[in-house]
This record gives structure tokens, sequence and C-alpha cells, in this order.
């Protein structure tokens, strides 16, 4: 496994319908790099974010899906998605403030 740093760890957030209403719960969806893990996520968040407390993490990992232009078939990258879930008392994110 690459040695992962707390900022290659988090790509991009996930902006969804289903993640936007997860938002009042205080859970947030995040695109991870696919070697990540749990304890990995979670110290990204706490140092990329002031004031956010991670309570929880749950992970998805997403096949890439069969593609096919013309003759040729091909798959689409694989994916990892993170749901990250804060404490009560914790700031909430403020890059899906505006959202």
């Amino acid at each position: 496994m690459a040695d992962i740093k707390y900022y290659d760890v988090i790509l991009k957030p996930v902006i969804t319908e289903k993640s936007m209403a997860g938002m009042g719960e205080k859970k947030y969806t995040f695109l991870v790099h696919p070697e990540a893990n749990k304890t990995q996520i979670k110290e990204a968040v706490e140092k990329m974010f002031e004031g956010a407390k991670v309570a929880k993490v749950n992970t998805l990992n997403a096949d890439g899906k069969n593609k096919r232009r013309g003759m040729v078939v091909g798959k689409t990258a694989k994916t990892k998605k993170a749901i990250v879930t804060l404490t009560a008392d914790s700031k909430d994110i403020e890059i899906f403030a505006g959202l």
C-alpha cells in the first residue's frame, strides 16, 4: 500500500440530492482515494476542516462500469466513497455551507 498523505485522501465532495439531505444530520459524502482506510479518512477530515470532529466513517467501493465503443469493450475506473458523520458538538464543514 502506498504512503498516502492526509491531503491526498479526500479527492472531492459528492453533491447529490441524497448527500445534501444527509447534511441536516451532519453526514457528509466525499470521493476518497481507493486505498485509504477509515482511520486515514477520519484523520484527513479533522485536519482539513477546522473544528470538525468525526464520530464515524462508512465507506463503499464501487466497481467500474462496462463501457463499449464500437467493438472495443472496457471498464471505467473504480471509485470509493466515504460518508463521514460528525459529532453533535462539532462545526459544520464550510465547503457545503452555501449549497
